[in-house]
């Protein structure tokens, strides 16, 4: 089939087939911007934790905050929050002000995706109705012309049933789009989860609580002997 023959072929498929092109062009829009934004992401958040680890376990806490600050991954976001209360609350909130930006940053990476997933579970519903009106049509021109037959409605309902075709199409891409992302997604936030761990981790083995509070770890209670 001719590029021309498949563009008027898809002409004919009316309000539907508008619907369905603009939905494709949603579907490959938002795969281009979520392959941007997790680009590197896990590859940057590995080295951006090691370098803090590095840090905290010289004790260089100024040292580790500004490389976080430099830094664009979502992964800075993460260690920032801790960077935040470090010094000025306790390790229990430090931990639960880190897991609360893990989640914000979850939120973020799965933004859109579910525009995916409705493509992928409405187009075939909106190809399908495009279709039945197509049919439609071409029945309602029998009754005006008063001619029947199989070669009147053939060409009508050939046109109709792209929208079906189109539908499918649309669909399946959707779909793939949205399983790929989804997967990439889950892979990013388990090596973000690891990654947070491993920075509270380092904060409790090196006592940077304690050191930045200008308080003392903690220690048994001695007995003092009494003087006779």
């Amino acid at each position: 089939m001719q590029p021309l023959e498949l563009l008027k072929l898809m002409a004919s498929g009316g309000g539907a087939m508008g619907i369905l092109v603009a939905c494709g062009l949603v579907s490959l829009a938002i795969a281009i911007e979520r392959g941007i934004v997790l680009f590197g992401v896990v590859h940057h958040a590995r080295n951006l934790g090691d370098a803090v680890a590095r840090h905290l376990f010289r004790g260089e806490v100024a040292e580790g905050r500004a490389i976080s600050e430099r830094s664009r991954t979502p992964a800075a976001d993460i260690f920032l929050a801790g960077f935040q209360r470090l010094g000025r609350a306790s390790l229990e909130q430090v931990e639960s002000a880190v897991e609360r930006e893990r989640q914000s940053v979850a939120l973020r990476l799965r933004a859109h995706l579910w525009i995916l997933a409705t493509i992928g579970s409405a187009s075939p519903f909106i190809g399908l109705f495009g279709t039945i009106v197509g049919i439609m049509r071409a029945f309602h021109q029998i009754s005006i012309t008063g001619q029947g037959g199989f070669a009147v409605v053939a060409d009508g309902i050939s046109e109709a049933l792209i929208t079906t075709a189109a539908g499918i199409v649309a669909a399946v891409i959707a779909v793939v789009l949205y399983n790929y992302f989804q997967t990439r997604v889950a892979r990013t936030l388990v090596e973000l989860r690891l990654i947070s761990e491993e920075f509270i981790e380092v904060i409790k083995e090196q006592r940077i609580v304690a050191a930045t509070t200008g308080g003392a770890p903690p220690s048994s209670p001695s007995t003092t002997p009494s003087a006779a």
